[in-house]
C-alpha cells in the first residue's frame, strides 16, 4: 500500500506562484512514475505532467508546458509540482497520482490541494 499526502496548495494573486508537494509512505515505495492532475470545478479531471520515477525524465499536458515543472526527491520519497505565472483557470483541485508500471493506471492517489487563483 501507498499513501500519497499533497500540500502546499492555497489562495494566490494571478501572476503567482506555488509549489506543491506530495509525500509518499508505504512499506514499499518504488512506483514507475509519478503523476499531477487537476480537476476544476464542473470539469473532469485532467492530467497536467508526470515523472519518471528512475531518471526523472518529465511530460506535461500542452496547457501547462512553460509554466508547470515537476521534481522529486528520492530521498524524501517527494513529488513536487511548481508552478508558475498562475491564471484563474488553474484554480482547481490537484491531485498527484501513483504508477507502478509503464502500462498500469495509476493506482493510487492523493485526497488532493485546492489551489485558487484570484485574478
Amino acid at each position: 500500500q501507498v499513501q500519497l499526502v499533497e500540500s502546499g496548495g492555497g489562495l494566490v494573486q494571478a501572476g503567482g506562484s506555488l509549489r506543491l508537494s506530495c509525500a509518499a509512505s508505504g512499506r514499499t515505495f518504488s512506483p514507475y512514475a509519478m503523476g499531477w492532475f487537476r480537476q476544476a470545478p464542473g470539469k473532469e479531471r485532467e492530467f497536467v505532467g508526470a515523472i519518471r520515477w528512475s531518471g526523472g525524465s518529465t511530460n506535461y499536458a500542452d496547457s501547462v508546458k512553460g509554466r508547470f515543472t515537476i521534481s522529486r526527491d528520492g530521498a524524501k520519497n517527494t513529488v513536487y509540482l511548481q508552478i508558475n505565472s498562475l491564471k484563474p483557470e488553474d484554480t482547481a483541485v490537484y491531485y498527484c497520482a501513483h504508477r507502478s508500471r509503464p502500462t498500469y493506471p495509476y493506482d493510487y492517489w492523493g485526497q488532493g490541494t485546492q489551489v485558487t487563483v484570484s485574478s
